[in-house]
């Protein structure tokens, strides 16, 4: 199987689980209640779990192994952490109608720029992440899905499923664009992958753990964002 092949099958597969999960969340008649507070819930911080796990077991290893300097990670990630809070910040995504929506695109598509130079640099890991990728989607899906249904405010189901299946597009061009364009570039590519991370760990702390909220509610994911540099570079002098 090509290269191009095996990023474009990986990236749909990993994509498709968006519509899977906004497919699931059509079912409100079966204990709307439950699938409200305690399902609805438990796939939020099920999400979350991947997410973190995708950021330990693959992003941050693989993308400081890219990296001619590797003490250059520690500036990065953080870079990363700081950027998406900038970005939500000027986006306002605390106080918009789609936080969850906007949180998915936000890590989902550097994963499948990482994904696609993973595949052209024959890592291991690269079938791993798609299936972390896929992981953290089918929860995102779910709950993307009643955000949308929310604003849309009506039973047009069709609408946000159409909606859903676009974003499956988001993975393959990301995908095939970072094959073409970082396969020859590792440390771009490691770059990336630990800017994703960065980025990706404040959006757990922000929008996921709930009990990292406070009046100014930027400050305790800015802290995990530093906490977590902190233990790299420990565990960097250690190797060393």
């Amino acid at each position: 199987m090509s290269e191009v092949l095996t990023i474009i099958i990986l990236t749909t597969l990993a994509g498709a689980c968006i519509p899977l999960g906004g497919f699931l969340a059509r079912f409100e008649k079966f204990r709307p209640q439950w699938l409200e507070k305690e399902f609805r819930h438990f796939l939020i911080a099920f999400g979350g779990g991947i997410l973190i796990g995708a950021v330990a077991v693959v992003l941050v290893p693989e993308g400081k192994d890219q990296l001619s300097v590797p003490m250059l990670a520690i500036p990065i990630f953080l870079t990363g952490g700081i950027c998406f809070f900038i970005i939500e910040r000027l986006l306002g995504l605390r106080r918009r109608e789609a936080p969850q929506l906007m949180g998915m695109v936000l890590d989902y598509v550097p994963e499948a720029i990482a994904l696609g130079g993973m595949v052209a640099i024959e890592a291991k890991t690269a079938p791993l992440l798609a299936i972390l990728i896929g992981l953290q989607n089918l929860p995102e899906g779910f709950n993307s899905y009643r955000e949308l249904k929310q604003i849309k405010k009506s039973n047009d189901k069709n609408w946000t499923m159409m909606v859903m299946l676009s974003l499956v597009l988001l993975g393959p061009i990301a995908g095939l664009s970072g094959y073409y364009l970082l396969s020859d570039y590792p440390d771009i590519l490691g770059g990336i992958m630990l800017f994703a991370s960065g980025g990706i760990l404040y959006l757990i702390f922000q929008d996921i753990a709930p009990q990292s909220k406070l009046n100014k509610h930027w400050a305790p994911p800015l802290g995990a964002i530093l906490g977590f540099c902190l233990a790299l570079f420990s565990e960097m002098l250690v190797g060393h």
